[in-house]
């Protein structure tokens, strides 16, 4: 450049680093912005903090959020849902409490995450809450319902919602009202299928699947699609179908398409599961150890011991190990592990 950059170059700058993951670049433009006059400006602080969650560097985003002298929603978005996506989901609790203790509203973002870290750490009772404070403050019925006029997203968005809080009837009934005056695309049709699987709908499933590839749709399959069908089909107990369906799909199935596969088998039998599909499995470049531990836990339910053997061996041979199992408890919210096996927490006795 041979003009000096302002705020906006910075921004944008940073951005790109973000997105690309470009560590050591971003902390020199870190460096380039506190040496000019925007070090300290909001505008560029966040940005900053930004760059340092997508590049996965938690301790520099720390140290720049607790410098940011009066944080914003933004500040906090930034902080909370990128220790979520660095899979530290303690940390996002606690920093959500700390959050609320400051009276700072969450907006849709840091509620998201908040519940994502829920589900990770399998805190029921701290995700229903947060449903309910959802319920209470987006009130999602009634904005959509009072909407003069509504596009194709906001279709998606609403029927979306419906589906994965178990109203799958009516996000149904909502596809049915959105098809006479617009046309449905593939999001649609995965919320649709994602409606269909938490209200146990196979056959409804099953012939929407069928039509959206059909002339009147003319949409093109997915993975996700065929992701939603297989598990659709699985909660159903019918997983020769699923296993049939995986078999004509046209490209590899995923880690949650083989996943949702060997857990069905585990819970209704190895029906329709050949040696031929099992043996295949071992050859997919997995390192999530899931698929490794219900593959050997189907094959110790036939009692193929020496299968069992093989599939621990290929883990590690792999570098793959099983996660230990672990215990949460939150007090005066803070969020606390116990792994198994572990004595380590000063805290064990209470």
């Amino acid at each position: 450049m041979d003009v000096e950059p302002n705020v906006a170059t910075f921004v944008s700058i940073l951005g790109a680093c973000g997105k690309l993951g470009c560590l050591n670049l971003g902390k020199g433009i870190h460096g380039l912005v506190f040496k000019s006059l925007y070090g300290e400006e909001l505008v560029v602080c966040n940005p900053v903090l930004d760059m340092y969650m997508k590049c996965e560097s938690v301790t520099d985003a720390s140290q720049m959020f607790n410098e940011i002298p009066e944080k914003g929603i933004i500040s906090w978005t930034s902080m909370i849902s990128g220790l979520v996506q660095c899979q530290r989901p303690r940390e996002s609790l606690d920093l959500f409490s700390q959050m609320q203790g400051l009276g700072v509203e969450p907006d849709d973002v840091i509620l998201t995450s908040v519940l994502s870290a829920c589900v990770t750490l399998g805190l029921l009772d701290y995700g229903r809450w947060v449903h309910e404070y959802i319920d209470r403050c987006q009130m999602a019925r009634h904005i959509f319902n009072g909407m003069p006029s509504k596009n194709i997203r906001t279709w998606n968005a609403y029927s979306g919602g419906l589906a994965i809080n178990e109203y799958g009837k009516e996000a149904l009934k909502q596809f049915e009202d959105f098809e006479s005056g617009a046309r449905p695309n593939e999001v649609t049709f995965l919320a649709v299928f994602t409606a269909c699987g938490h209200s146990g709908l196979v056959d409804e499933g099953w012939k929407y699947f069928n039509g959206m590839t059909s002339p009147h749709f003319n949409l093109s399959s997915w993975l996700e699609h065929y992701g939603s069908m297989v598990d659709l089909l699985c909660r159903g107990g019918l997983v020769g179908k699923a296993v049939e369906l995986i078999k004509i799909m046209p490209m590899p199935p995923d880690v949650q398409i083989l996943g949702a596969l060997l857990s069905a088998c585990n819970t209704y039998g190895n029906v329709g599961f050949t040696q031929d599909i099992l043996k295949s499995l071992q050859k997919f470049e997995f390192l999530d150890s899931g698929i490794y531990v219900l593959l050997s836990n189907l094959y110790a339910t036939d009692k193929k011991w020496a299968e069992v053997r093989s599939v621990r061996r290929l883990m590690k041979q792999k570098g793959i190990s099983k996660a230990p199992g672990s215990s949460l408890i939150r007090v005066d919210g803070k969020t606390n592990e116990f792994l198994v096996g572990d004595n380590n927490h000063p805290q064990s006795e209470e």
